[in-house]
């Protein structure tokens, strides 16, 4: 993802045009019009929207399929909050990454990433521990890259990337892939939003299944320390940030408090 996020940059800034062709498939940056900015110490800075996609996106997913498997794993994690955050920036009248609100059109392609992930994932998951690439597989790698990265242009981000922005603050995550993180973002918007349980414990399962993190400790965190969440927080709600794109008023406190509540919860489901 950050290379991919590098090479729009630069080719935005030298007036060239880029061609992407990622032999993973973790994140949605490979078809976005969108490159993350972060400090030399690897906390999130800004986002840098780029006035067009990638002129060419090539993915061989026979090579993709033997890559590490946690990778495609993280990629599912990522475009997991797809759907969430768009079906929260449909709520709110947010405008897109794009530019504009989001359509019905925008809302379809996110909803059908999310049902790709939730049908094909785990099937996904082991054809490719077995090393081969599956028909799963294949969707897997279009949901991961295509429909996720379409799909949040085109609608928006909201509390699921905001809180993986905000866990960059803390050092103990930094070796979690951007998926993984975002996977948490997405655990603790849903409870942020007071999903209704059904769709909390699908979602907490589909990512203990998955093997993406549903607890701080398994971000790295060992200690749950108040001040630290709150840093989190902060950052996620910082002005310019997406978590003001959901659809009611959000604070500090409340997403601190999800944080806490998404980590209790990951460890209920897990039986802990």
């Amino acid at each position: 993802g950050k290379l991919a996020d590098t090479a729009k940059a630069v080719a935005y800034y030298t007036k060239k045009p880029v061609v992407v062709c990622p032999t993973i498939a973790s994140t949605d940056a490979p078809c976005s019009a969108l490159s993350v900015l972060y400090t030399e110490d690897g906390v999130f800075d800004q986002y840098l929207f780029l006035p067009k996609n990638p002129d060419i996106v090539m993915m061989d997913t026979e090579v993709i399929s033997k890559s590490p498997v946690r990778l495609t794993v993280a990629g599912i994690g990522d475009a997991l909050a797809t759907y969430f955050e768009a079906r929260a920036c449909k709520a709110s009248g947010a405008i897109s990454c794009a530019g504009g609100k989001t359509t019905e059109a925008a809302v379809a392609l996110a909803k059908l990433c999310l049902d790709t992930l939730l049908e094909e994932g785990l099937k996904a998951k082991i054809a490719l521990e077995a090393g081969v690439c599956t028909e799963a597989v294949e969707k897997v790698i279009e949901a991961n890259t295509l429909l996720s990265g379409i799909g949040f242009e085109s609608a928006g981000l909201a509390g699921a990337h905001a809180i993986h922005n905000g866990l960059t603050a803390i050092e103990e995550c930094h070796h979690m892939y951007h998926g993984e993180k975002v996977a948490f973002g997405t655990l603790t918007q849903l409870v942020l939003e007071n999903a209704p349980s059904e769709e909390l414990e699908e979602v907490f399962n589909f990512c203990i299944d998955m093997g993406l993190p549903v607890t701080l400790e398994e971000l790295g965190v060992k200690e749950i320390d108040k001040d630290k969440l709150m840093e989190v927080a902060r950052l996620a709600c910082a002005d310019g940030d997406t978590m003001h794109n959901m659809p009611f008023e959000v604070n500090e406190d409340k997403v601190c408090s999800a944080i806490i509540a998404a980590d209790a919860m990951g460890r209920f489901f897990l039986g802990l």
